[in-house]
């Protein structure tokens, strides 16, 4: 099944922030990335990596706000299974 979700203009935003942190991990940036390229595209689905990057982030006490925020986005955007 088919995922519709889009990336919100906050979500994108704190992506964007992540993106562009020097002090922000890769898993960070890779979830961050996924949510990003996800702001206009309701056929585009995060992957299974980008999704495993994501849950790190979450799981991580480290992380910023912005960075959760990103990878939250991240994750709701994950394709459903049947």
């Amino acid at each position: 099944m088919v995922n519709k979700k889009v990336t919100s203009k906050k979500a994108a935003s704190k992506a964007s922030k992540t993106l562009t942190s020097k002090s922000t991990g890769k898993a960070s940036k890779s979830a961050a990335g996924s949510a990003l390229s996800q702001k206009n595209s309701p056929k585009k689905q995060t992957s299974v990596k980008a999704a495993t990057s994501a849950s790190k982030t979450l799981r991580d006490g480290r992380t910023s706000k912005a960075s959760k925020s990103a990878a939250g986005s991240a994750l709701a955007q994950k394709g459903k299974k049947k």
